[in-house]
């Protein structure tokens, strides 16, 4: 009794904590919101580009929402999740989907279990106070044992629930999937009927021994060459072609500033003039600026030491002797004449021919003409690792790992004073941590709850950089590739880091010195304390939930960045469009295992400190409204990993039910609660059965698209075109929805809810997926012309031209002479931008594409 009496001594996490760290919180997240809702209304390029920017096509834009403080919440309340699939990427659409997954699961929870575990929790005689009393640690284990198999038979109830959503999450994934990879839309670019193969063996380098193996299926093939002095010869002409472009820019800028002096001295004419056709160059530049004053740059280290010369000349003799060498090492390429490397992209003319060539055996020794990848784009391709031999991906994979687990355990060391920390008022009997004791309540309050969550969000921020660059050094071949990788191995990282070890160092902070006193009462202060280490992750919930997702959604930092280098520092034309034109993305792999951590968390404590899921539940529908306003009207989608994010995340949770489960065999186990324990030991062997079961049937359905739903999309694809020849529609887009509508059609009454949910293998099939898939973007009978087809997989240096370059147009008529000019070396043009009177760069930011604008290819 006397070990139950000093368990009960310890002191219990306060109400009033969770106040002190909500009220700053919720106070930054008022600021934040309230600026959103002022910024959101003049400031439509941030908040709502996706309604209007020029550089995206029709079918990606949004529809623009009311511009009042509130009047478009309701508008942006009824449209539907499926706009994201429809408007941006199917990547896009099953983040918003698992984030609104995870929090009905949350929920649901909440519903479940409040009802049943808080009374069981709150009389069970533990002697615990403040909110412990609504966890396991007020359960007597003297007393009131037989509470335990509520906890057991409503886990039961629950992880049930949660293995149920991740199976059926799967089963609508595999048919999402299928049926947007089949879709014309998809199953025609060239991405989809592209298979690249790495550790390729020296005597299959060649094209006719590749379409010898793979039939006459096969439309193109790029063997993969060194392009190292290629690749440094592309970057010194663009680097002088840029430097070109600034140079003029600033010269007219200097001109420009030079006659609005004049105009406000002498109030005359603005000085235009027109360049005779044998005009000597600079001459009309030259009556505004000296020669002393026209642009210049050493020729020495970093530009400070060496000859001093004249910019604009030095580049415009440069690029003579640049691009003609470049033209020249490019053609060489293509003609064959370079240094094999060890992989290949192949094409084929059908999708279904890739899919076969995909997931057939290519190769018949061990760890040749493997791994293969299908779905990468030109743009994504990590062209360093298709360098890799076999036995160095092997090497780099084993070294990569290790490093990434050495990182994992020496992490644990900022993150376990972030975790002790957490639970301040525990460590304060400690001899030389008295003084703890003389901090006021308030600032004890706000230390103890709101710093360390603060702190670890601050802390884990800098991780993913490092994964993403361990994914590039392992070998992954394509950008998806890499944000997949991050996204496994950040979650790991989140999962011990952010839960286990905060976790596990909250509980001993409140509980060392307890053991260290009666190292016998180790079973009964860990079945009471464990549960006391959720007061941390309410917090860290709190934090993420309001001031986190009040960021996410106002972006204030990012406004304050876009704002400071749009007008500040975007000196030419080129720089003004690429700032204002390119959209934010997501990284999918260091945005996604934040959320799947959160849940995982919720669902670990489920059972344990049920009040956990309430804040749970608040803090992840905040992220799904701010990142679905973000997805709807201001990101873009610029890696494609074709919806893979969703079944990683969705098998992540499994995480959670496993944690759960061993953390509450230990709890009863501690506690002598052998019925409940050995119900546990049964459930958790249930769990890896059920696992295991859903990974053999569906596993091989998320990675590879089935013969038999090929053969019939080509079969109606045919149809449809036919169709449409027929009725003088050319893209075959009535009778695809027509034939959607006939063949997706329910027969009898319509489904009820329930049947809907437990049956999504009858609710959510192929073709009910069909309906949700985009017909109408493009001619998907003409995506590519013939050169871009064929320079498709060509590394960039190869396919890359010489750039255009862009400057303003002026009133003296100086752009004019400049374009002559320099137009004899390298493309110029001075169309779409012009100089004010106030010397600033202005162009049409909302109508006519500038003269830099490049139509996207969906590759």
């Amino acid at each position: 009794m006397s070990n139950q009496g000093q368990a009960t001594d310890t002191p219990s996490a306060s109400a009033s904590t969770l106040w002190l760290t909500l009220a700053p919180v919720l106070l930054v997240s008022g600021i934040y919101v309230g600026i959103f809702l002022v910024l959101r209304k003049s400031h439509r390029r941030y908040y709502a580009p996706r309604t209007y920017l020029g550089s995206l096509r029709t079918s990606e834009r949004s529809q623009a929402l009311p511009n009042g403080l509130f009047n478009w919440i309701g508008p942006f309340w009824r449209m539907p999740d499926v706009h994201s699939l429809q408007h941006q990427s199917l990547d896009a659409y099953l983040f918003l989907r698992f984030l609104r997954i995870i929090t009905t699961i949350s929920f649901v929870g909440c519903c479940l279990l409040w009802p049943v575990l808080f009374p069981v929790n709150a009389t069970g005689h533990g002697g615990a106070e403040q909110v412990d009393i609504l966890s396991y640690a007020n359960i007597s284990k003297d007393t009131e044992s037989n509470r335990y198999y509520a906890h057991v038979f409503m886990a039961w109830i629950f992880y049930g629930f949660v293995m149920y959503m991740i199976l059926r999450e799967s089963i609508f994934y595999v048919n999402l999937r299928q049926a947007f990879l089949l879709s014309p839309f998809y199953a025609n670019r060239i991405s989809s009927r592209t298979v690249l193969f790495v550790s390729v063996p020296d005597e299959y380098l060649d094209e006719a021994r590749l379409r010898k193996v793979f039939g006459d299926s096969v439309k193109h093939v790029w063997i993969n060459g060194d392009t190292d002095k290629l690749d440094d010869l592309v970057k010194e002409r663009n680097k002088v072609a840029m430097k070109l472009e600034k140079a003029e820019v600033k010269l007219l800028k200097l001109a420009n500033a030079q006659r609005i002096k004049a105009n406000k001295k002498k109030g005359g004419s603005d000085g235009r003039a027109e360049a005779p056709a044998d005009a000597e160059s600079g001459s009309i530049a030259a009556r505004w600026v000296p020669e002393k004053k026209r642009p210049t740059h050493r020729l020495g280290l970093l530009g400070l030491v060496g000859k001093k010369v004249d910019t604009i000349n030095w580049c415009r003799a440069e690029l003579e002797r640049l691009i003609p060498t470049v033209d020249t090492a490019q053609t060489e390429y293509r003609t064959g004449n370079y240094k094999k490397l060890s992989s290949v992209f192949i094409e084929f003319y059908q999708q279904a021919d890739a899919e076969s060539a995909y997931q057939v055996l290519a190769h018949h020794q061990s760890l040749r003409m493997t791994p293969k990848y299908i779905g990468i784009t030109p743009g994504e391709v990590v062209w360093s690792a298709l360098k890799v031999s076999w036995w160095q991906r092997v090497i780099r994979r084993f070294a990569v790992l290790g490093f990434i687990g050495v990182l994992i355990i020496f992490w644990a060391v900022p993150v376990a004073v972030v975790g002790a920390i957490s639970n301040i008022t525990y460590l304060e009997s400690i001899f030389f941590l008295t003084w703890l004791s003389d901090i006021p309540p308030l600032i004890l309050g706000l230390i103890s709850g709101l710093l360390p969550s603060v702190a670890l969000s601050i802390l884990m921020s800098l991780v993913p950089v490092v994964m993403r660059l361990c994914a590039r050094l392992a070998g992954e071949p394509s950008l998806s590739r890499v944000e997949l990788f991050t996204q496994n191995a950040y979650f790991v990282f989140q999962l011990v880091q952010v839960f286990l070890i905060s976790t596990v160092s909250s509980s001993a902070a409140a509980v060392g010195k307890q053991i260290a006193d009666n190292p016998g009462s180790v079973t009964t202060l860990l079945s009471e304390n464990l549960p006391k280490a959720s007061n941390f992750f309410i917090s860290y919930f709190i934090v993420q939930g309001l001031g986190i997702a009040s960021g996410v959604l106002s972006q204030v930092v990012g406004f304050v960045i876009f704002t400071i280098m749009y007008k500040f520092l975007s000196g030419t034309p080129r720089a003004l469009y690429t700032k204002w034109a390119n959209l934010s993305a997501i990284s999918w792999g260091s945005v996604l295992p934040v959320y799947t951590n959160i849940a995982v968390i919720s669902i670990t404590y489920a059972a344990i400190a049920p009040l956990v899921l309430g804040f749970a539940t608040i803090g992840l529908s905040l992220f799904y409204l701010a990142w679905r306003y973000n997805i709807f009207f201001v990101t873009d989608t610029h890696i494609d990993t074709r919806g893979l994010i969703y079944p990683r995340a969705l098998k992540q949770l499994f995480a959670g039910v496993y944690i759960a489960e061993l953390c509450m065999i230990g709890l009863f186990a501690t506690s002598v609660a052998i019925g409940p324990l050995i119900l546990m030991i049964a459930f958790l062997i249930f769990s890896i059965l059920f696992q295991v079961s859903i990974n053999s049937a569906i596993d091989p359905l998320l990675y590879n698209l089935p013969r038999s739903l090929a053969s019939e999309a080509d079969a109606k694809f045919m149809h449809n075109e036919g169709s449409a020849a027929y009725n003088g529609d050319q893209d075959g887009i009535a009778v695809t929805k027509k034939l959607s509508s006939v063949e997706t059609a329910v027969t009898g009454k319509k489904p009820n809810f329930l049947s809907k949910f437990l049956k999504p293998w009858q609710h959510c099939d192929y073709e009910t997926m069909r309906k949700l898939v985009p017909h109408d973007r493009v001619d998907t009978g003409n995506l590519y012309t013939d050169e871009v087809e064929r320079n498709a997989y060509f590394p960039p240096s190869v396919g890359s031209g010489t750039p255009l370059l862009w400057i303003p147009e002026d009133p003296m008529g100086i752009s004019k002479q400049e374009v002559r000019d320099t137009g004899k070396v390298i493309p110029i043009t001075d169309e779409g931008c012009t100089l004010s009177d106030k010397n600033k760069l202005e162009w049409d930011t909302e109508g006519v594409r500038p003269p830099v604008w490049e139509e996207k290819v969906y590759y």
